[in-house]
Formats: C-alpha cells, sequence, structure tokens
C-alpha cells in the first residue's frame, strides 16, 4: 500500500510554491513598472554624437524634384500646339485680314469694332476702341494673349471676354484680333 500522505504538509507544500510564484510575478512587475516610470531627461546632452541627419536625401529628392519640373515643362511645350496663330504679331504692310490670338471662340464671345487708341480710363484697360458715338462708346481693353501695341491706329475686330469695371462703361479682355484696315 502507498504510504498516507500527511495533508498539512501537502498543504504546506502547495502554499510555498503558490507563494515563490506570486513573489516572482510582483518581482517582474515591479521591474517592469520602473522600467516605464523613468522619463527622458527634460534637457539634452549638447556632448552626445547626434545621429547622421538626412540632409543629403532631401538634398537629392529636391534636386530630382527640380529636374523633374524642367522636363516636364519642356515635353509639355514641345508636344502641345499652340491655340492661336500668333501671339504677338509682326507688322507687315498688309496685316488687312489677318487674325491673331487663340481661336476659342467660347471663352472670347464677345465681339467690337473700332479704331485702336492707346490709354484706358481711371486704370482700367491699356487700350481702348474708338466707336462712332463718342466717348461713351469706347471699349476699354486689356490682353494676356495679344500684344495690343502692334494694331495702334488701325481699324480692328476684337473677340473677348466682358469684365466687370469701375469706371469703363465696357472694359474686354482681348483674346483674339483681326485687323480690318
Amino acid at each position: 500500500m502507498p504510504p498516507l500522505y500527511n495533508k498539512s504538509l501537502w498543504v504546506s507544500r502547495v502554499f510555498q510554491a503558490v507563494a515563490k510564484d506570486l513573489e516572482m510575478c510582483f518581482t517582474r512587475c515591479v521591474t517592469a513598472m520602473d522600467q516605464k516610470i523613468q522619463k527622458p531627461p527634460v534637457m539634452h546632452s549638447f556632448t552626445e554624437p547626434r545621429k547622421k541627419s538626412s540632409s543629403r536625401k532631401v538634398f537629392m529628392i529636391f534636386v530630382l524634384l527640380v529636374v523633374l519640373g524642367i522636363g516636364s515643362g519642356f515635353l509639355f511645350a514641345k508636344y502641345t500646339k499652340a491655340t492661336g496663330n500668333q501671339i504677338i504679331p509682326s507688322i507687315g504692310p498688309s496685316m488687312k485680314g489677318k487674325t491673331f490670338g487663340t481661336n476659342d471662340t467660347q471663352t472670347f464671345k464677345d465681339t467690337a469694332e473700332g479704331k485702336l487708341a492707346s490709354g484706358g480710363v481711371n486704370g482700367e484697360g491699356q487700350y481702348h476702341l474708338v466707336r462712332p458715338g463718342g466717348d461713351s462708346q469706347n471699349v476699354y481693353l486689356t490682353s494676356s494673349f495679344v500684344d495690343l501695341s502692334q494694331f495702334v491706329g488701325k481699324k480692328i475686330k476684337v473677340w473677348g471676354e466682358t469684365q466687370k469695371a469701375q469706371t469703363a462703361g465696357w472694359l474686354m479682355d482681348v483674346g483674339r484680333v483681326e485687323v480690318l484696315e
């Protein structure tokens, strides 16, 4: 027959094992908490070696972006067609009937005819079309597509987009010019 175990001895050994396990667990928890509680210093030491900066990478990325921007601009300019016949017309003896600027008549749908003169009114427009009926019938012009100075003194027809004006009766951004005389 197997020997009978003493219950009290068995219970004391179980309690000892449980106490030992609890002590190890408590020690591990306290050590982990101590590591978490440690805060970084408020001021950093200036004598510590600094980490290698990535300024060279940033510089290389910047150079790459500049090269890509220039390259894409060159390709865009090379492979797109101009929308108009000529942005800056060349003065010639027979300009009558020639059209300059953009062919976009959807954006520039307003038209006016008259003799082009230099000067605007109160800072609005750089040029104006002199039309029959006096100053109240003048059309004041600006242009981002055509160099209007080439047409001063000539009778022209313009296509443009009417702009809001403060003092001018009619202010137009010109996109296309046709020489009439």
